[in-house]
């Protein structure tokens, strides 16, 4: 990535963990490597030692250091005390870009940027959405609520970022055509992740990898492995990788089944290590936007099965075999039995690896992302402005 005059670039997001934690470490090694100075603004309250140690990765990039507020998930009285505390916070860090990730990340980057302008700062506020509030439906007051509030922030908003063409459609459809600038700049993986990673002597069946909360499917997972052993007619093997505030339903609801042996629980880990654990890896997710586990699944050559959601049918392939319908856990069974009885269903069913980097690269990511930061700062001449004092 060519080097250009530096920029001060912070991004703020909610919770460190899933798909835009992934999404912003990848911009902040990148753009720092390229010379800038990046910082990360994200909830206090969420996260582990797993996602400390990810921290840990990439605190050499960070000069504008790691800041972590608590920032709940749903909308609360609280928010104001955090938005003040986030405010003062965000000046004192004196950014040129202030890029907002997910629904609170959004507002709190936008409500802080503008308050900037009105203090003559300039400031480019962005906004990239990750799905969130767009999985919200139209035909439910809460829907109606979340869906006109990003209409509403738009008049805050410098550029909207849309990381595949579902989340930038469906925008269009849920919350009106945008009125500022647009730019889809698709998620990518680096070229560490398009290595193979054979799986381990004693592997099992299929993996879940993931968030276990309802909108990501664990439960269509459990479902479905249930029923491919009847398809089957004999035992399988499955593990379950990640945490999140249904763990404990998911357990009973595999014990209830007597499914308690056969299918194992494992702690949030480096995607690296859970890919070593199976050969086929299971999306049942209920909504998505650009999902990285899909493109990091597939850079390790691993054989997906994934719902048809957000834009997974543009990295699979609109017509793929591996795409089942949401939310069907008789479809996403019967799919996963054809790739355990069919002969190289892998190698005719999964796009290749260097099909999938041409277009998913972490590295035309970051630059198309920090070519939009570029004009957005200097429109005119695509120089960094002096920061205001």
């Amino acid at each position: 990535m060519a080097k250009q005059q530096p920029l001060r670039i912070l991004h703020c997001f909610r919770s460190p963990v899933g798909g835009i934690f992934r999404h912003v470490r990848d911009l902040v090694e990148e753009h720092s490597k390229a010379g800038h100075e990046i910082g990360i603004l994200c909830d206090s309250s969420t996260g582990g030692e797993y996602e400390d140690s990810l921290f840990d990765d990439i605190r050499p990039y960070l000069s504008l250091g790691l800041t972590r507020v608590p920032i709940r998930r749903s909308i609360s009285p609280s928010d104001i005390a955090t938005m003040w505390d986030t405010y003062k916070k965000i000046k004192s860090l004196r950014p040129d870009v202030l890029h907002g990730h997910g629904a609170k990340g959004g507002v709190l980057a936008r409500l802080a940027g503008s308050a900037l302008r009105v203090n003559r700062y300039r400031v480019a506020r962005l906004y990239t959405a990750h799905g969130g509030s767009l999985h919200y439906s139209r035909s439910s007051l809460s829907g109606q609520f979340v869906l006109r509030m990003e209409r509403l922030q738009e008049y805050f908003t410098d550029a909207l970022v849309f990381i595949c063409e579902y989340e930038r459609d469906i925008y269009a459809r849920k919350v009106g055509k945008p009125r500022t600038k647009t730019r889809l700049i698709y998620n990518g993986i680096g070229e560490r992740d398009f290595e193979p990673i054979p799986t381990r002597s004693d592997a099992v069946h299929f993996i879940y990898v993931g968030m276990l909360r309802d909108l990501k499917g664990p439960d269509l997972f459990v479902d479905a492995f249930a029923k491919t052993e009847r398809l089957l007619g004999r035992p399988l093997s499955a593990l379950m990788i990640g945490d999140g505030p249904d763990r404990d339903r998911y357990r009973e609801m595999m014990v209830e089944r007597g499914l308690g042996k056969r299918i194992g629980m494992l702690p949030a880990m480096r995607v690296h290590e859970a890919f070593s654990m199976a050969q086929n890896l299971v999306v049942p997710s209920r909504a998505e936007a650009m999902p990285y586990i899909v493109l990091e699944g597939l850079g390790a050559g691993k054989t997906i099965i994934a719902s048809r959601v957000g834009g997974i049918p543009e990295v699979l392939g609109a017509d793929s075999a591996a795409l089942v319908e949401p939310g069907n856990s008789d479809d996403l069974a019967r799919v996963m039995a054809e790739t355990l009885s069919t002969p190289d269903w892998h190698a005719r069913t999964m796009p290749k690896p260097e099909a999938v980097k041409a277009v998913f690269s972490s590295a035309v990511m970051a630059r198309d992302v920090l070519k939009l930061y570029q004009e957005l700062v200097n429109p005119a001449a695509g120089q960094v402005l002096p920061v205001a004092s």
